[in-house]
Parts: structure tokens; C-alpha cells; sequence
């Protein structure tokens, strides 16, 4: 690994609940963004890679959370490109009109965690993530934008929870 190479690369889920079937004509304008925002984020810089569903261009045929929730898994070189991107690009229109098309969130339905570089997480540990984030609030483990932690902290947090090895390990 060069000094340029990083060793951890940032993960991110979101869930929404649709507030019509996808085919539905009023969730028509969200179906026509995908293709671009996909696009647009699959050029970001700093974009590592993203969920699709097999022969598909997006993740939105997967189902993971229930029959109408979708999902977005995405994995970044760091946080600050992810935010660029959120934040920055033509992903911000959807997300200014959400509202239109999803129900309004009761709980999180974000988490941001690090990952070893090269490592592609699944939906389950995606969902185990947000999961964790909703039961203990942000932690190195699970966080969101609002309260962060470095790919150091997690790190750190990781090694203390892990079990200490005990006593002699040989067989008797």
C-alpha cells in the first residue's frame, strides 16, 4: 500500500419508504432522476462503488427493508466526497423534494461507517449498521453526517470491543 493509498473507506446506507409504487405516475419524476443522479455519482470524485440490483442500473428492484422501502448503498474514498456529492450535485434536487415522494422518517435512515479499503459491504451489514444506529444513537460503529467519527476513531472503537485473548491458549 502506497502512503497515498487510504486503508479505510467510508460506507453509507439510506432507506426510504415510498409513498407510491415505483410504476406509479406520481413517483414518476424520482424514477427519471435515478438515471442521471446514478450517473453523476458514479463520476463523483471520490465514489468507490454502489448496490445494483442484478442487470440492473440501480438498487431500487432490491427490497432488503420491506416491499416499500428502497434501498442506496454506496461506499466512499472519504467523507468529504460523499458530502460534496449529497450536498453539491444534482443529488441535492431529489433530495429537496423528497417529501414528494417518501414518508416522512420517524427514525434514522442513515448511517455512515468505515470499511477496510476494498471491502464491499452487504445489505445486511448495511441494515445491522442502521439498526445499530437507531437502538444506541452515533457511535464510531454507526454515525451520521451531524456526528461523525474518523476512519481512527472507528478504528480505536473497533480494537477496544474486541475480547482480549485470556490466559494460555494451549490445548490441555
Amino acid at each position: 500500500m502506497t502512503a497515498s493509498t487510504p486503508s479505510a473507506h467510508l460506507a453509507q446506507l439510506n432507506v426510504a419508504k415510498l409513498l407510491h409504487p415505483l410504476d406509479d405516475p406520481r413517483i414518476a419524476p424520482f424514477v427519471e432522476m435515478l438515471d442521471p443522479v446514478n450517473a453523476a455519482a458514479d463520476a463523483a470524485p471520490g465514489f468507490v462503488w454502489r448496490l445494483v440490483g442484478d442487470g440492473a442500473d440501480d438498487a431500487t428492484a432490491l427490497r432488503p427493508a420491506g416491499d416499500d422501502v428502497i434501498v442506496n448503498l454506496t461506499v466512499w474514498e472519504s467523507q468529504e466526497a460523499l458530502r460534496d456529492f449529497t450536498y453539491r450535485s444534482g443529488h441535492l434536487e431529489a433530495m429537496r423534494r423528497r417529501r414528494e415522494w417518501f414518508e416522512r422518517h420517524v427514525e434514522a435512515h442513515m448511517v455512515l461507517w468505515w470499511v477496510p479499503a476494498g471491502h464491499l459491504p452487504t445489505v445486511d451489514e448495511a441494515l445491522e449498521r442502521l439498526a445499530d444506529l437507531r437502538a444506541n444513537g452515533p457511535t464510531p460503529r454507526a454515525f451520521t453526517f451531524v456526528s461523525s467519527f474518523t476512519a481512527a476513531e472507528a478504528a480505536r472503537h473497533d480494537r477496544a470491543a474486541r475480547p482480549e485473548p485470556t490466559g494460555d491458549t494451549t490445548a490441555v
